[in-house]
């Protein structure tokens, strides 16, 4: 099969890409001295996580229960779910463990601890601290903690210490990413150590988020780096400086369908169902609209971007809203779009055609979504 012979829109994963970034986080990690353990809510395939993986059982991180019976089922079993536990989940939960999953949960308050200790099954759990207010957590060093463990220690384990620095998308600098990563390990390690004090032991103090594990420049105190997007990375990631445009592995492939002339419109059949709604550009340097146009071979192609979307139909012109002679792109040319968001993105299909800087298919992965 051969990228002109498929139906589109289709998903495109440049295998070369990915193994390149796949390297690059690995050995910084390494030589930081901290072990990776890869967030597959991104690439939701256990053909893509098996590169990222350690060993055939972990570690992972996932983002849904889901994604952990997916990747049990394919014999991983180090794995922490991500995302404060809902007690109506602790059945499924117990149900993964029971199969054999060392499954560990986060919690962030006295309440979500008791509910965890009450089933009296040992469950491990990390208590998530709020390194930056993005999201959810405990801020740094909070008295709280301990009574968190407490309650956790009452039938559950307290297994450590994580946070995830999400404002690092937001930060309009290297610099100021690499001051939010130093943030993220101060607010863990000082968290475990108020853990430590209050006699309960902190094994595993994990941060976690790829704009921070790519520019952090000291880890000491932190067991494990969560960290997911870099496998692909994408048009978010470039406009902070992560990557480079052609570092970005994960490209949709859509055809031309029409042309609007006097608007200086190319159409195609990529619109936000293949494209996603992800705009997260819109608050960078450069807006990359719905995505950055390529030609069939994944060159970048002058100025021009999905400026706009519908379900079906994506609106390719120039970033400027500049004419175009859209003659040069006649119906059923194929183009290739690099995504704002590369989860976002992927989550619109079910499989990746895999390529290695050629128009072969040499494969293709499944992918799974829902929850």
């Amino acid at each position: 099969m051969r990228l002109p012979e498929l139906e589109t829109p289709r998903l495109v994963l440049e295998a070369g890409r990915m193994e390149a970034n796949v390297a690059r986080l690995k050995a910084r990690l390494a030589a930081l001295g901290v072990r990776l353990r890869p967030h597959v809510k991104t690439c939701k395939s256990f053909e893509v996580a098996r590169l990222l993986m350690e060993a055939p059982t972990g570690p992972i991180t996932v983002s849904t229960l889901k994604e952990a019976e997916q990747f049990l089922e394919h014999g991983v079993t180090d794995i922490l779910y991500a995302v404060g536990i809902a007690p109506g989940k602790l059945d499924h939960v117990r149900a993964l463990r029971d199969r054999g999953a060392d499954l560990a949960i986060v919690v962030d308050s006295v309440e979500a601890a008791q509910a965890v200790a009450a089933r009296g099954e040992g469950i491990p759990a990390l208590i998530e601290i709020d390194c930056d207010g993005h999201r959810a957590g405990v801020k740094p060093g909070d008295a709280i903690l301990a009574d968190i463990a407490k309650a956790l220690a009452r039938g559950a384990q307290p297994r450590g210490v994580m946070t995830h620095a999400g404002g690092s998308y937001d930060c309009r600098s290297t610099g100021a990413i690499a001051a939010l990563a130093e943030r993220e390990r101060a607010a863990v390690v000082e968290s475990a150590a108020v853990l430590r004090a209050a006699g309960f032991d902190s094994p595993v103090v994990s941060v976690g988020s790829t704009p921070t594990a790519t520019f952090a420049a000291n880890l000491e105190g932190v067991t494990e780096v969560r960290a997911g997007v870099f496998v692909f990375h994408d048009l978010v990631m470039a406009g902070l400086g992560v990557c480079a445009v052609d570092d970005i592995a994960l490209s949709v492939l859509a055809t031309v369908i029409g042309h609007q002339r006097e608007k200086g419109w190319i159409v195609t059949d990529a619109g936000w169902m293949a494209m996603s709604r992800d705009r997260g550009t819109g608050r960078q340097a450069v807006d990359q609209g719905y995505g950055l146009v390529c030609d069939e071979a994944g060159r970048v192609i002058g100025d021009l971007v999905v400026s706009d979307a519908n379900q079906e139909h994506g609106i390719v012109s120039r970033r400027d809203a500049g004419p175009l002679d859209v003659s040069r792109y006649p119906v059923g040319t194929r183009l290739r779009i690099l995504p704002n968001h590369a989860c976002a993105t992927g989550a619109q299909h079910d499989a990746y055609h895999v390529v290695r800087g050629g128009p072969e298919v040499l494969a293709r992965w499944p992918r799974f979504g829902g929850w």
